[in-house]
């Protein structure tokens, strides 16, 4: 018999607490393809092209922060930024070695993309050459069960995936309507030609961008691997997911859009986890990529700004 103060758990509870943990995967995903899909949307919106590359500097971030902390020893917090700042800077030396003379002699943009696929190869290759290609993990203080949440599960690195993303949302918000630099990316954005007649340096703006982005991809691969570990071929299921969000979100027309596209992606993915199977997670995505632009061709969230990048 059972005693009274541990009662069985009912199949209507039994659900509620999984739905609940999956609401919270579900957001924790999202937070990930936002920052994803808002690296690769800068670049795609300046450059013009599909960056695949970004799949390679997602798992450069990863691997940098590995190596500072478990090569080095340096704290956390310090792997971190180093790791975010070297990311910047490989995708800024991709942009100026790379595309930018690529773009000066009038390649298209299916010439970009195959030097970014090949650059994705290089990339890939020298990571699982540098540190092998078996699962690698950042251990990190103690191993923890995580708090309980509205009846579901967070730990502590996926708490602070939120609330990184919470931040980035509202920072590139103000930036973006209120920085110099941000409104010259947005002018860019709507129409490079103009901008440059303008006297604003594409270039420039395209170098910037590619840094940032790069930055933001980085940042994305440290934090699925701060919980999930990482491989060198870990970026292009990230970058795909970001994509697909940037894409139902309207394409960086509002940020808020992105952010919307990210919490439906992980939501849906997460939910056909639980109802079919988790070899049905990535699939899903592009299932619900395709309903949606069959239903909205101009994405789920439609902004007022058109073409503006925030």
């Amino acid at each position: 018999m059972v005693p009274e103060s541990c009662p069985v758990p009912t199949l209507p509870g039994v659900v509620g607490e999984r739905m609940q943990q999956i609401v919270v995967n579900g957001i924790v995903a999202a937070a990930v393809y936002v920052v994803a899909g808002f690296g690769f949307g800068l670049i795609y919106r300046t450059a013009t092209f599909f960056h695949i590359a970004q799949a390679a500097i997602i798992a450069v971030g990863a691997y940098g922060t590995y190596w500072l902390c478990v090569g080095i020893g340096f704290p956390l917090p310090v792997a971190v930024l180093l790791s975010v700042v070297f990311s910047a800077i490989v995708g800024a030396c991709a942009d100026q070695a790379i595309f930018r003379p690529l773009r000066r002699r009038g390649a298209s943009p299916l010439v970009l993309l195959l030097a970014s696929l090949g650059l994705y190869v290089v990339l890939t290759n020298l990571l699982s050459m540098a540190f092998g290609d078996s699962i690698k993990t950042i251990a990190w203080g103690r191993v923890e069960e995580g708090w309980r949440v509205f009846g579901a599960r967070i730990t502590t690195v996926q708490a602070m995936t939120i609330a990184i993303i919470a931040l980035l949302a509202v920072l590139s918000a103000i930036a973006f309507r209120s920085t110099k630099i941000g409104i010259t990316l947005r002018a860019v954005a709507d129409d490079p030609e103009l901008a440059g007649i303008s006297g604003i340096e594409v270039d420039r703006v395209v170098l910037v961008a590619s840094a940032v982005g790069s930055g933001l991809s980085g940042l994305a691969g440290i934090l699925l691997a701060l919980d999930l570990g990482m491989t060198p071929m870990m970026g292009l299921n990230v970058l795909l997911m970001g994509v697909v969000a940037f894409i139902i979100g309207g394409g960086l027309k509002d940020m808020t859009g992105l952010v919307a596209g990210g919490l439906f992606l992980g939501l849906s993915q997460h939910l056909a986890g639980w109802l079919i199977g988790p070899q049905w997670q990535y699939a899903m995505a592009f299932v619900v990529l395709i309903v949606l632009l069959l239903l909205r061709p101009k994405g789920m969230w439609l902004s007022q700004s058109h073409g503006s990048l925030a």
